[in-house]
């Protein structure tokens, strides 16, 4: 039998895109292993809207 409750989805909101104050969100979904990470997650991902990489944070 499969083990089930350790990963869950999580979303990841750029925060550059917050300050700058533009329209929109860049927006990633994921999951992340909450026995492993119980802290929030930040990448390095590409924001579309601004055209260039920045960190996005876990909300929620």
């Amino acid at each position: 039998m499969a083990k089930k409750g350790n990963r869950v989805q999580v979303i990841l909101e750029c925060t550059e895109h917050k300050a700058s104050g533009q329209p929109g969100t860049s927006r990633y979904i994921t999951e992340k292993n909450k026995k492993n990470n119980p802290e929030r997650m930040e990448l390095k991902k590409f924001n579309p809207i601004l055209k260039k990489v920045t960190v996005h944070k876990e909300i929620k």
